[in-house]
């Protein structure tokens, strides 16, 4: 499987020439993994932002997905060679299927994933929003490895299931919302302990991602400032981590209705 680098940098409701300015300053400051996808609309902005970097193309993790009413597998192979034009790039590292809804079918969907890694348009195949039993079906219909499942995940939706599968089957959760869209500092439990590391309670969020194993968050920023702070985050001890784990709370901030327009 492949070393996902982490954090990434989310681009959802970031496009046009801020989009394009953020992903440059992110790959400058050490951002190795950038996430986008059709749905985003931002494509082209993240292409130009990759261009404009000293950072060669091959040191950057890039993932898009391919948006629910495109997932017919002739229009897989249509608009992923789209989004390739879009991001200026011959492959991407990582193709999602966005949501297993619309015109989704595992049947056909997937093998068209598979058709485009063997052409060597994208390196790995993905999925996202997936629960266990729609990963076991997707395992044993494509040839290639489900590499990851991007998902919400955040102190206060944690995932249990899927982190233990994931460790299971050897694959990555790619975590959405990881700063629980500004919520992170109304946990008291976050708020507590980021004043034992000097740090705000959506570092510590990331920072507790980023000590469980097979998880990659993606949180999204746009100034330099925050840009700075997601990458800056403190090594949590066990007992700071337990004590996060042990938040007794299950909140899903992402409508499952409304998600795939946000």
């Amino acid at each position: 499987m492949p070393a996902i680098p982490s954090p990434g940098l989310g681009t959802s409701g970031n496009d046009g020439e801020q989009c394009a300015e953020t992903v440059a300053t992110a790959l400058e400051m050490g951002y190795r993994h950038v996430d986008t996808a059709q749905m985003y609309d931002n494509e082209a902005a993240v292409g130009e932002g990759i261009e404009r970097s000293a950072v060669d193309r091959e040191d950057v993790f890039l993932a898009t997905k391919v948006h629910p009413e495109n997932l017919a597998p002739d229009d897989v192979r249509e608009t992923t060679e789209a989004s390739l034009d879009r991001l200026g790039v011959d492959a991407v590292d990582l193709l999602y299927v966005h949501w297993p809804m619309d015109a989704y079918d595992p049947e056909t969907t997937l093998p068209a994933f598979d058709d485009l890694r063997e052409a060597g348009a994208t390196r790995h195949a993905a999925v996202s929003n997936f629960t266990p039993a729609l990963l076991d079906e997707a395992r044993e219909t494509l040839d290639a490895p489900v590499v990851a499942n991007q998902v919400e995940l955040h102190p206060l939706f944690q995932q249990d299931d899927l982190r233990a599968y994931a460790r299971e089957h050897d694959l990555t959760l790619v975590a959405y919302a990881p700063l629980m869209r500004g919520e992170a500092g109304d946990v008291p439990e976050l708020r507590e302990v980021a004043a034992e590391y000097d740090a705000t309670p959506t570092q510590v969020s990331l920072a507790w991602l980023q000590s469980k194993e097979t998880v990659v968050p993606i949180p999204k920023a746009t100034g330099e400032e925050h840009l700075r702070a997601n990458l800056d985050v403190p090594d949590l001890d066990a007992e700071d981590v337990a004590t996060i784990d042990a938040i007794d709370r299950e909140e899903r901030l992402v409508d499952p209705d409304a998600a795939p327009w946000n």
